[in-house]
């Protein structure tokens, strides 16, 4: 088991952070702010082919519009190694908690690629990439064993997690408790970063002819649920946020050709009336915007980008300070005990 992870409480870093659970009464009553940020900030995103597609929909000239200067890694990237190749969520350990971290990241801060011929509408600002996106694809949410409320595992020097490396192919290891520990994991790396924003966008959903274990994808809600309530609880920095992007693609306009962007119906990750908003309303675990497999169709890109980007500004003002803490991005109301964590020697 590799070395350089030890275990510890994450009390130890809220007493060490002088943060409280619930926050200062400032905090509490700031507003979450929306606003694109007052100057151009570096973005790079961590996707495949459902990424490429949210890209070409318009969620690049989104990025833009929003102030946002993109980059992004993709299959092969970079030159190599070919660490772009791997984003399945056992593979997220590679990124950033394993032993070649430190080259991968430091390409990854540095990146000016762009995948596809989409080109900034502002020049690139100074310095390095701040806010990394990460999304693991579709397959990811088809092949998950195991209990749908398992807790998280915890993981120690000698007894690592089995999901550690694993890709969505290896169903032995993608169990609910083994991925939502995998992304407790990963909090121990971004707690040392709190000057980049890390934003996960859950795992697409899947059509019934993509799911390859029977229940997968009753089990990718149940963990994408926790992710949105439960994955930062008591995580004392603001310098990460989940959108869940599998449940924004199961509901539609009618039919896979339309979606129900503003609509007050359906299933939405988004901000209405000033607060983030998690509804699931139609009873759904499929992908409701199949296009002959799991990819969704243009309207359920559009749909994922219109309901993203207002979060992503959100989420941005919190890390910065100038805007509220949101609920719904990873914490509910009420936090549970604090989570434990693996710290990085």
């Amino acid at each position: 088991m590799p070395r350089l992870l030890v275990r510890a409480l994450m009390a130890a870093v809220i007493l060490v952070a002088g943060w409280s659970p619930l926050g200062s009464s400032a905090g509490r009553a700031q507003a979450l702010n929306p606003n694109p940020p007052a100057a151009p900030v570096r973005l790079v995103f961590i996707h495949h082919s459902v990424g490429e597609n949210l890209l070409n929909a318009g969620l690049f000239a989104q990025f833009n519009a929003n102030n946002y200067y993109v980059t992004d890694t993709y299959y092969g990237w970079p030159g190599g190694y070919d660490i772009g190749c791997y984003t399945d969520i056992g593979q997220w350990y590679d990124w950033f908690l394993g032993p070649s971290r430190n080259t991968y990241l430091a390409d990854l801060y540095d990146n000016t690629y762009i995948h596809e011929s989409l080109t900034n509408s502002m020049p690139q600002p100074p310095g390095p990439n701040t806010v990394v996106l990460f999304k693991s694809c579709f397959p990811n949410s088809g092949g998950i064993s195991g209990s749908p409320d398992a807790p998280p595992r915890i993981s120690s020097p000698t007894d690592g997690n089995p999901i550690w490396g694993a890709s969505s192919g290896d169903t032995e290891f993608t169990t609910v408790s083994n991925i939502k520990g995998l992304y407790r994991n990963l909090l121990s790396y971004f707690a040392t970063r709190q000057d980049k924003l890390f934003i996960l966008l859950t795992s697409p959903p899947v059509t019934p002819d993509d799911q390859f274990v029977d229940g997968s994808s009753d089990r990718a809600r149940s963990i994408n649920t926790w992710l949105v309530n439960r994955w930062l609880d008591n995580y004392p920095y603001n310098n990460v946020a989940v959108f869940d992007f599998f449940n924004v693609l199961t509901s539609n306009g009618g039919d896979v050709g339309s979606n129900d962007l503003g609509a007050a119906g359906g299933n939405h990750h988004r901000l209405l009336s000033g607060r983030v908003q998690h509804q699931v309303q139609t009873a759904n675990n499929y992908s409701a915007y199949p296009s002959g497999d799991s990819h969704p169709t243009a309207a359920g890109s559009l749909k994922g980008a219109g309901e993203f980007v207002p979060l992503l500004n959100v989420a941005y003002h919190a890390w910065q300070g100038t805007g509220g803490r949101p609920l719904f991005m990873g914490r509910s109301p009420k936090a549970l005990p604090a989570v434990d964590l693996l710290l990085l020697e």
